[in-house]
């Protein structure tokens, strides 16, 4: 098998496992606020992205130049067959275990560690480490923070519009038949049962009754109104995702000329939306469920500055992290609310600290073992 064929192989693996660790992360309010179930969302996820990867032939030049290795190490180590699957393959690993565990951690992250540990094998001190200041860490320690600002801010701004407007929350009440099964002792020591039925109500918009809007915009149904914003604004961070991360990842065949430019980002773009569709499943119970619980208007709220923020990043070449981002939204509204589960949360910035030393690890070894091998 051709040095190629492998690069191509080990490309498309780094692209499942972001699949499968982001793809969900634009629909995940979707899912959290009950708004669609996970077959739904996780295929308007795979389909916005998709969409988003295809477009990022025309619009996102810039980011295919910052994750080609080239200033970080010399040229010809850039374009050397070690360095590049290091990279794919210890990325790529770093990213799939997390997406199995459950940990929505950042693609853009891996990249910058598998970057790093296969650049300090291949070069040792000679890396140019301050290419990594101003065109990497920065962006992706600023982007979380931005994020949670925006993200409780309008929450508040879209909180007084709601109340300014006169719509209201409204609750069901949950009734239902419950069946309680109680033992009667007997005289030769053995026990009979018998079930007890009783009417349970429950008034709890959070687990067992689902909250809704009342009123109208005009002269529509405001939740059916908010409904089609929010899937139109978790379409806008999944096509944003797609037109981020794609790129990023075309890096490395654009790097050893493996495959045009076209060519190769629609490759990258089905194995991105593979890897979604197959194995999503942990991050939305993570993204939608237990960082805090969300309502509509909370949900749309966190995806419509997720959207943002990516966006405008991928127009100027900023690679920041979809995760980081889109956490960080859903944080900034939780924090407000007093609902986020602080331990998930730390949890979730610990695998983040994590995420660069492992990956640079990982590539670190995979370039070492591929150098004494030499293909």
């Amino acid at each position: 098998m051709t040095f190629l064929s492998v690069l191509i192989i080990a490309t498309c693996f780094l692209a499942y496992a972001n699949g499968a660790n982001d793809n969900f992360k634009g629909v995940a309010t979707l899912f959290g606020s009950g708004t669609s179930s996970y077959r739904n969302a996780i295929s308007w996820a795979t389909l916005a992205a998709f969409i988003g990867s295809v477009c990022s032939i025309f619009l996102a030049e810039k980011l295919l130049k910052n994750f080609s290795g080239k200033g970080l190490v010399p040229d010809a180590v850039a374009l050397s067959p070690e360095f590049l699957l290091a990279v794919s393959v210890g990325a790529g690993i770093t990213v799939l275990v997390a997406a199995l565990r459950g940990f929505p951690i950042s693609t853009t992250h891996s990249l910058t560690g598998a970057l790093v540990g296969a650049g300090l094998m291949a070069v040792g001190t000679d890396i140019n480490l301050s290419v990594l200041g101003t065109a990497f860490f920065i962006p992706l320690l600023a982007s979380p923070l931005i994020a949670i600002i925006l993200g409780a801010g309008v929450y508040f701004l879209f909180r007084a519009v709601r109340v300014q407007l006169g719509i209201s929350k409204e609750y069901c009440l949950c009734v239902g038949q419950t069946e309680t099964i109680v033992p009667i002792p007997q005289p030769n020591s053995c026990f009979a049962v018998s079930t007890i039925a009783d009417i349970e109500t429950s008034f709890d918009s959070e687990q067992n009754c689902r909250q809704r809007y009342a009123g109208s915009v005009w002269k529509i149904n405001s939740q059916k109104l908010l409904d089609s914003f929010h899937y139109l604004s978790a379409g806008a961070v999944c096509f944003a995702r797609g037109l981020n991360d794609t790129p990023k990842i075309m890096a490395i065949l654009m790097s050893a000329h493996a495959l045009g430019m076209q060519s190769g980002l629609l490759l990258v773009g089905f194995a991105i939306a593979i890897g979604g569709l197959l194995h999503s499943r942990k991050i939305a119970e993570t993204m939608g469920k237990k960082i805090t619980p969300l309502n509509h208007g909370q949900g749309f709220s966190a995806n419509l500055v997720t959207a943002f923020l990516v966006i405008f990043a991928s127009q100027l070449g900023v690679p920041v992290s979809t995760t980081h981002v889109s956490v960080g939204s859903v944080f900034g509204i939780g924090a407000v609310t007093r609902q986020a589960n602080v331990k998930v949360v730390s949890e979730i910035a610990l695998s983040w600290l994590l995420t660069l030393p492992i990956a640079a690890f990982f590539s670190a070894c995979i370039y070492l073992l591929l150098s004494f091998y030499k293909l």
